[in-house]
C-alpha cells in the first residue's frame, strides 16, 4: 500500500502522524511512504531522518493525494480536501461535533474516513487508543503549567525560616488526563483531591494517593457506555455544585478534565464559584476546546478573574510534540496493522474497523454522524 503523510497546517500543532521509526516498520512490511517535506520539523524529525529509513520526500502536498491512504493528526480541512481524490482513505482525529460542517465535502469526494477519536474502548484496541495516549500527556503537562502559574510551592517545605504547607490541588474528572494529573501532582508533592461522577474510579484515584470526594448517591448514573462519563440528573448536579463550590474555597490549583463524547463539556465551575476561590489560585481547564468546565474559560487564552488565573489553552499534547508524535505514531501503526491484512482490504465486519469508520466511499456508516447531519 502507498501511504501519504501530510504536514499539519494548524498554527498550534507541532505533532506529526508518523515518526521515522514507525515509518521504517511500515516500509519493512512492504508499504511505500510518501511524506510532505517539513512534516516532522516541529517534532524534531528532519526530512533526512525520514529519507534514511526509505521514505520518499514530497515538496508539494498535492502529490500526497495520489497515495491510497493518507494520515494526519488533525481532521482534514476544506482547504486540504480540495486536493483529495475520490476514493482516498483518510485517517486522523475527527470529532464529529467540531467538524460537522466538513462532512459534506468528505461525502462529495467519496472519501473513506476513519477516526482515531472513535476507536472502540476494548481490550484488543488498547494499543491503538490515541485519545488516551494524548490525554495522558495533557494531564501530565497541565500540572507543570499550573505549578508555573501558582505563587506557591507544590511540596511541603521545611526551612530555617519556617514550614511551607503543600499546595492543595483538585482534579475534576478522573479519566486518563485526570489520573495523569493526579499522579504528577502527587509526584510534585502536592496534597491532591479528585472528583468524578463515576464512583467506579474511586479505587483508581485512591491508589494514586489522592482523596476522592463524591456526591452521596445510591446510583451509578454518571457512568456511560465504554466507561465514559455521561450526563447526570438535575438533582445530582445540584449536589455536585454544592460539593465543588465548598471544596474550591480551599484549593490552590484546580485542573478540570471533564468531557462527554461528542457533547459540549459540562460546566462544573460557575463564575460565583470562582469569586469564592482564594486570590492567586489557578484553574487549568483542559476542556476549553469543548466549551470549558469553567464558565469563564476562554479557549486558547489565559485570563485573570478576581485574582484567579484561568488557563484555557488547548492542545497541550502539541507542546510535547516529540513524545506525543511517538505515541500517536505507534497507535496509528497498531491500528493499520489491525485494519489491513495481507490483501490490504478493510474488514467491515470487524468491531474496531466498523467502530472507527465514519464514511465508506462517501457513504455515512456511523449513527452519530447521521444524527448530526439530520440536525442540519
Amino acid at each position: 500500500m502507498v501511504i501519504g503523510i501530510l504536514k499539519e497546517i494548524l498554527e498550534n500543532e507541532s505533532r506529526v502522524s508518523i515518526t521515522p521509526d514507525v515509518a521504517k516498520k511500515l516500509i519493512s512490511s512492504d508499504h511505500k511512504i510518501h511524506i510532505e517535506s517539513g512534516s516532522g520539523e516541529k517534532a524534531f524529525f528532519s526530512d533526512k531522518d525520514y529519507s534514511d529509513v526509505g521514505c520518499i520526500i514530497e515538496n508539494d502536498s498535492k502529490s500526497i493525494y495520489n497515495c491510497e491512504l493518507i494520515l494526519k493528526v488533525n481532521a482534514f480541512t476544506n482547504e486540504e480536501l480540495e486536493h483529495a481524490n475520490s476514493g482516498n482513505t483518510l485517517i486522523s482525529f475527527f470529532q464529529i461535533k467540531d467538524n460537522v460542517n466538513l462532512l459534506s465535502n468528505y461525502i462529495n469526494k467519496k472519501i473513506t474516513l476513519l477516526s482515531m477519536s472513535h476507536i472502540p474502548r476494548t481490550t484488543l484496541a488498547q494499543n491503538m487508543d490515541a485519545l488516551s495516549s494524548q490525554s495522558n500527556i495533557a494531564g501530565y503537562k497541565s500540572t507543570i503549567i499550573a505549578a508555573d502559574h501558582a505563587s506557591k510551592y507544590m511540596p511541603l517545605l521545611m526551612t530555617a525560616a519556617g514550614t511551607i504547607k503543600p499546595a492543595k490541588v483538585l482534579i475534576l474528572g478522573a479519566g486518563v488526563a485526570g489520573l495523569a494529573a493526579i499522579a504528577n501532582a502527587k509526584r510534585m508533592g502536592a496534597q491532591v483531591f479528585a472528583f468524578d461522577v463515576r464512583p467506579v474510579v474511586k479505587e483508581q484515584v485512591e491508589s494514586l494517593g489522592a482523596k476522592f470526594i463524591e456526591v452521596e448517591s445510591d446510583s451509578d448514573e454518571g457512568t456511560g457506555e465504554g466507561g465514559y462519563a455521561k450526563e447526570v440528573s438535575e438533582e445530582y448536579k445540584k449536589k455536585q455544585g454544592l460539593l465543588i463550590e465548598e471544596t474550591l474555597k480551599t484549593m490552590d490549583i484546580v485542573i478540570s478534565t471533564a468531557l462527554i463524547p461528542e457533547r459540549k463539556a459540562p460546566i462544573l465551575i460557575s463564575e460565583k464559584m470562582v469569586q469564592s476561590m482564594m486570590p492567586g489560585s489557578v484553574i487549568m481547564d483542559l476542556a476549553a476546546q469543548n466549551g470549558g468546565n469553567c464558565e469563564l474559560t476562554k479557549c486558547d487564552q489565559v485570563i485573570t478573574h478576581n485574582n484567579v488565573m484561568i488557563d484555557g489553552r488547548s492542545n497541550l499534547p502539541s507542546t510535547m510534540a516529540a513524545d506525543a508524535s511517538q505515541l500517536y505514531a505507534k497507535n496509528v501503526y497498531n491500528f493499520l496493522t489491525h485494519l489491513y491484512k495481507d490483501d490490504n482490504k478493510l474488514n467491515l465486519e470487524d468491531e474496531i474497523t466498523s467502530g472507527s469508520m465514519l464514511l465508506n466511499d462517501g457513504t455515512v456508516c456511523n449513527e452519530t454522524v447521521k444524527q448530526f447531519l439530520d440536525k442540519g
